[in-house]
Formats: C-alpha cells, sequence, structure tokens
C-alpha cells in the first residue's frame, strides 16, 4: 500500500555547481505533505469507528542509533497526533521473552503498531521477531509475511524508509515508469524492498552488491541510483552519468559530521537531482512509519491487509470480515 503525495510546483531550487544544476530533493517538503494526509486519514479512521493509532517500540538495548531513532519517531508522533508507547526489555531478557512480549502486544486491541528497535544485542535473534510480530502490526514491514507481499505486488506493510524514497521521486515528479533503476545495497530493509517498489512502479530494477563485478558498468547506464552501502561519500562522478538522479539512503558519522553514501559536494552540478544527507531521506523516514501506523489500523478494522487501501487510497471505511 503505497500512495503519494506531490505537488504540481514540487521543484527545489537547483544548485549550480561546475557543469550544470542539480536538484535538491528535500525531505522537508514531503514531511509537510505526510503530515497533513496523516491528521485526515486519522480522522476518517476515527470516523469510521476505529480507535486512534498507538504505536509501541520495544527496545532492547542502549544503541544510539536506536536511542536516536526512537526520540525521533515519538517527536514524529505528537506532531500529527497519535499515540506512542515505549517498552524497555530488561537487561538479561531471553528470546522467549521477547517471544511473550511480542504475543501480549499483537494480543492487544488497544495496540496498533509494534517496530522492535534495531540491532538488537547479540543474545536475542531477529528471527523471533520475524517469526512472532503480527504482520498487521508490522509497520516497518520486515515480517516475511509484509515482504513476500511485497515482491507479489499484494497489499502490504512497506518498510518505510525505502517508501519514502519512493514518495520523494513523486514529489518532485522524478520519472520511475520506464526508468532504469539501480540499487545498490540488498538488505532486507532498504535495498531489497526498495527493488520490489520500483519494479511495482514499471521501472527497470538492477541490484548490485559488494561482489558486482565492474559495478560502475550498471551505475553509469541508470536514470535512478539509490544507495544504501554505509559506506560514507562512497558513490561519485565516476559512478554516474550527467543528470542521473540519486537517492541517498546513507547516514554516516565522519569527524562528527553526518554525511550520506554518496559524495555530495562532487555529484553536485554533475547529477541531475539528489537527496541531500542530512535534510533528504531522513525527515520522511519516521512519518512514513506514522503513515504506515494508520494504515494497520485501517487493516485491523477491516479485518485483512485488503483493508489498507482504505487507510489513503480509496478513503472508505473498511468492512470487518
Amino acid at each position: 500500500m503505497v500512495s503519494v503525495a506531490h505537488s504540481a510546483s514540487a521543484r527545489s531550487a537547483p544548485v549550480a555547481s561546475g557543469d550544470g544544476e542539480t536538484q535538491l530533493l528535500r525531505g522537508g517538503e514531503v514531511a509537510s505533505a505526510l503530515r497533513k494526509e496523516i491528521r485526515a486519514a486519522t480522522a476518517h479512521l476515527i470516523s469510521c469507528g476505529g480507535p486512534l493509532p498507538k504505536l509501541v517500540t520495544v527496545s532492547a538495548s542502549d544503541n544510539p542509533a536506536a536511542v536516536a531513532y526512537r526520540r525521533s519517531i515519538v517527536k514524529t508522533l505528537d506532531r500529527v497526533g497519535l499515540a506512542h508507547e515505549p517498552v524497555d526489555l530488561p537487561n538479561g531478557s531471553t528470546d522467549a521473552d521477547l517471544q511473550e512480549l511480542l504475543k501480549q502486544l499483537c494480543d492487544d486491541a488497544s495496540v496498533t503498531g509494534v517496530l522492535v528497535l534495531m540491532p538488537l544485542p547479540p543474545h536475542l535473534s531477529r528471527e523471533v521477531v520475524n517469526e512472532f510480530l503480527n504482520p498487521m502490526k508490522d509497520v516497518d514491514g520486515i515480517t516475511p509475511a509484509n515482504a513476500g507481499r511485497l515482491h507479489l505486488g499484494l497489499p502490504c506493510l512497506a518498510p518505510s524508509t525505502p517508501q519514502g524514497g519512493i514518495l520523494l521521486l513523486d514529489h518532485y515528479r522524478i520519472p520511475i515508469e520506464g526508468a532504469h533503476a539501480v540499487v545498490v545495497g540488498r538488505s532486507n530493509v532498504v535495498g531489497r524492498p526498495l527493488a520490489a517498489l520500483l519494479l511495482g512502479r514499471d521501472a527497470t530494477v538492477t541490484i548490485c552488491h559488494s561482489r558486482t563485478v565492474d559495478l560502475e558498468s550498471y551505475t553509469r547506464r541508470a536514470d535512478i541510483i539509490a544507495v544504501a552501502t554505509g559506506a560514507p561519500r562512497w558513490l561519485n562522478r565516476s559512478h554516474i552519468r550527467p543528470g542521473a538522479t540519486v537517492l541517498d539512503f546513507g547516514i554516516n558519522v565522519v569527524n562528527e559530521k553526518v554525511v550520506g553514501d554518496a559524495d555530495y559536494a562532487a555529484l553536485l552540478g554533475h547529477a541531475g537531482a539528489i537527496t541531500p544527507v542530512p535534510g533528504g531521506t531522513g525527515p520522511v523516514t519516521a512519518l512514513v512509519l506514522a503513515r504506515n501506523t494508520v494504515a494497520a489500523a485501517f487493516a485491523q478494522l477491516g479485518g485483512t491487509m485488503e483493508s489498507l487501501a482504505s487507510a489513503f487510497d480509496e478513503f472508505v471505511c473498511p468492512q470487518a470480515n
């Protein structure tokens, strides 16, 4: 389930550098549109007899990235009027404890969505989350059921980060249909689901990774290049043709500065469009998670994944089965 927010005048001021101009795909404009959409869908849900959506975030460690992400989620949900409940697993918790917690949350009718913050500590298995999180409450689309439905083109809850990338392309009217898209990175939370989303929009998609031979021969033919490698400033001018669009999902800290996987400064004036880091895909991710939380509430009200469309696409009250 992906609907899009866009504007006929969605054009950020291009930045000139060197031999051309590069359009900056800033996430702030998309975030503003998403907040309005989420508030409207929530009001519609409540008018249909549904509850105020509530997201539970489960933490099993004090990992700095997880702590920062939860902080961002709390701020985002507060701004759009959704409820949040933090749950912290005690030190020394086992897979059985995590399994029992997930069962309780999935059985709790007041809980709309559940997000287990990653990474888990080494003694806990991610497979527990994959197997025991109810797909209809899996608001970040990590369970096999949601992943399978995404790849089959069926209504699902898709991972928020790649969904945000699609929304950025749509908002700035970057053509997807018929485009050659190269995704560099094959993780289950960004690369693979992004490839499925692009394929679902009729792009021709190539997935590349660390073992790809002659990587530049693929990226230089691409209209859209998405990078999620965890290698700071890796993508440079030699990797892309002039005018290509770059979606940078990288979050790296170099000398206390956040940078992406693309060499942003070097690509200005060469890429046709690029997401800055910070300020590109980041502002959209937490809002897509909030959006998925509302969509999950519609699915639960209707009793099936097919009811996801009622949240944003059809805007009707789902009928319980």
